[in-house]
């Protein structure tokens, strides 16, 4: 009699069916339609392929193209797969590395045969061609288990020495995946995939770019070409991710920060930001704007050192953790013996900081802290130094040198989940005041982490309680929880801020830590008179000053809302007769508090509106003859279809006034 296993639908309706029977076949048993929808299955939660063999009793869902999430992953991972497949059919030779889904695409990193060079953008048009042959084709997709001793004599076999490498260098000592493309091509691969090559879009993908890539991220490995592309469902949301593409460029933060005459890098301080007196405004004001919203929280404001002894960085264990990403520097400095000769002490090594929480708690631990003094609320727009790999760095959203708007807060254990909902409800408002829309995530304890079991469990459900009591763990706030993508010391809530044109960008987190008052040995005492650990939650909203502006700017093309704007004003003249108005005008806007200026160059008012248009000062000011005897402008607004509209000077004032105030001060 044949072996029964039992599967359980999403709608808790069970089959018995014969073990080895695949997922595409229930669906079939299901219905037609579903049996064509079907493009992979989630068995125990896990994606699985549609064709590959159940075993044991199981929950069954069967994933469908409405299912966006797991099926973009499952058709970006087949074009990878297809892509190494084309460049080795047009390019013999080239060897296969890896090709993963990425958030938008994929890529897939090979090696150029030694009779060419390595990949150009000029190889993409015939690439693609190629792929579309084998989507085409409809090769099946088939899933098999070799020995590891055979799959890595066949990839030394055919002279792909780094899937031979990797074969051997996988942990355990279990058999390994490959799927075949047909009966003529294969990859090493844990799966799942496609049924075949057919179920993918041929018109919904495109590659993108070429770029170097050493293998396995290692500069003193083989350089090798990383062909990326991007992928999708269908041609509607390729074309729509075209366009959106098309429009981040527009929206693009270097190149408007250059327009706006923001700020500027450059190679003597790589990966650091050299702000204009523009670009500084709008720092000053989110400065200004943070320390009210958080001053109003209850928060008390500190500043601490750049260098602090690698002792204290290897207590807090972020020496062990994070060193490679530090600016280590050795203590040498010299004693000066009346007029003798300087002697160097014997060098202790020192670190700028990459964050502020091991000083915070130096702060804390000054003097004794009762649980009367508890919850305390340290925050500080601190300046740390990361060493970000040379190729990361990215305009102001991924720097060496940045400043946190961060903040600790030292509280009981009976405090948490309070502080916790607080900080939701802050944040909220903060985010609102910007426009942005969010979605939030639980990001849940890493493999690689200090402290028990135990403080991950509570920390986990302090936060997962806080958000649900705020009323935020919902479809509406994209409530989601990451497994294993916590920091090593604390789970951390992160919120996602959504763009104006769709992208996303993870900016503030609140963590929950017991794992560095420990290391650090905080202590505070109780009601009881003993000694107690208190909890210590990371918090930021910003994230960084120099990533939330690049944000704002490519949220709102440089059209900044008139309260961040460098310049708020511009009158300009038709004609020198009106300068000595225009000065006037300037000088009671300035009164008011609006950031004025007067452009009184000999040129045509068009080409003045043109260019002050592109540095996006949101009003122009027009006066001539006519509004110099009558005492009114001409305003122009950025963006406006209106053309112009003829205002007194004091009631443009009023207007400009109201829309210069900051939204928590209207």
């Amino acid at each position: 009699m044949t072996e029964q296993v039992k599967i359980t639908l999403p709608d808790g309706s069970q089959r018995d069916v014969a073990r080895g029977t695949t997922p595409a076949e229930i669906a079939a048993a299901i219905g037609p339609g579903l049996a064509k929808a079907a493009l992979a299955a989630k068995v125990d939660g896990e994606l699985y392929d549609i064709m590959r063999p159940l075993e044991a009793d199981a929950q069954l869902a069967l994933v469908t193209a409405k299912d966006e999430k797991d099926a973009l992953e499952l058709v970006r991972h087949d074009f990878a797969h297809i892509l190494a497949e084309a460049v080795q059919a047009l390019f013999p030779g080239t060897q296969i590395t890896f090709g993963p889904a990425t958030d938008d695409g994929f890529y897939y990193d090979v090696a150029a045969p030694a009779s060419r060079g390595p990949f150009t953008e000029e190889d993409l048009p015939a690439i693609e061609a190629k792929m579309r042959e084998i989507i085409a084709a409809d090769k099946p997709l088939r899933r098999e288990v070799w020995s590891r001793e055979a799959l890595i004599e066949r990839w030394a076999s055919q002279g792909e020495s780094f899937k031979a490498e990797w074969a051997a260098e996988l942990p355990g000592d279990e058999d390994l995946t490959v799927y075949w493309s047909g009966n003529d091509w294969l990859d090493m691969c844990r799966g799942p995939h496609l049924a075949s090559t057919g179920k993918l879009d041929p018109q919904a993908f495109k590659l993108t770019r070429v770029s170097g890539a050493y293998w396995r991220g290692d500069q003193k490995n083989a350089m090798l070409s990383r062909i990326y592309g991007t992928g999708w469902l269908n041609k509607k949301q390729l074309d729509a991710h075209l366009l959106r593409l098309e429009e981040a460029a527009k929206r693009d933060h270097r190149r408007l920060g250059q327009e706006m005459d923001l700020f500027h890098l450059q190679q003597e301080a790589h990966g650091s930001v050299f702000w204009h007196p523009n670009g500084y405004v709008i720092y000053r004001a989110l400065e200004d704007y943070m320390r009210r919203a958080v001053n109003g929280a209850g928060s008390k404001e500190v500043k601490t050192p750049q260098v602090m002894d690698a002792r204290q960085w290897e207590q807090s264990g972020h020496w062990g953790k994070y060193r490679e990403n530090m600016f280590v520097i050795p203590d040498e400095t010299p004693n000066i013996e009346d007029d003798g000769p300087m002697v160097s002490n014997d060098a202790q090594w020192m670190a700028l900081k990459p964050m502020n929480c091991p000083a915070h708690i130096l702060i804390f631990k000054q003097g004794i802290k009762s649980y009367r003094d508890l919850p305390l609320r340290l925050v500080e727009n601190g300046c740390c130094h990361r060493n970000e790999p040379h190729g990361a760095l990215h305009g102001l959203m991924r720097v060496r040198q940045f400043t946190q708007d961060d903040g600790h807060i030292f509280c009981r254990e009976d405090q948490i989940v309070d502080e916790v909902q607080d900080f939701c409800k802050l944040a909220d408002r903060v985010y609102k005041d910007f426009g942005f829309t969010y979605s939030i995530k639980l990001a849940l304890r890493p493999e690689k982490r200090f402290g028990t079991e135990e403080m991950w469990d509570l920390a986990e459900t302090e936060l997962r309680d806080a958000v649900v009591r705020a009323g935020l763990a919902t479809e509406e706030y994209g409530w989601e929880e990451l497994p294993g993508e916590g920091a090593f010391y604390a789970p951390k809530l992160e919120w996602h801020l959504t763009d104006a044109i769709g992208r996303t960008w993870q900016v503030g987190t609140i963590q929950s830590d017991r794992v560095l008052p420990e290391r650090l040995d905080a202590n505070y005492v109780g009601e009881d008179g003993e000694k107690h650990r208190p909890v210590m939650l990371h918090r930021a909203i910003f994230g960084s000053y120099e990533r939330f502006i690049g944000i704002l700017i490519e949220h709102f093309a440089g059209k900044l809302p008139v309260w961040l704007a460098p310049t708020q004003a511009v009158v300009a003249t038709i004609v020198s007769d009106a300068d000595d108005y225009a000065k006037e005008v300037v000088a009671k806007l300035a009164a008011a508090g609006i950031r004025a200026e007067t452009d009184l160059r000999n040129e045509k008012i068009n080409y003045k509106v043109r260019e002050h248009s592109l540095a996006k000062v949101p009003n122009l000011l027009v006066v001539g003859r006519r509004e110099a005897e009558e005492g009114t402008v001409a305003l122009r607004r950025l963006g406006s279809d209106e053309h112009q509209k003829v205002m007194t000077v004091d009631g443009v004032i009023a207007q400009l006034v109201a829309e210069a105030t900051p939204p928590d001060l209207r």
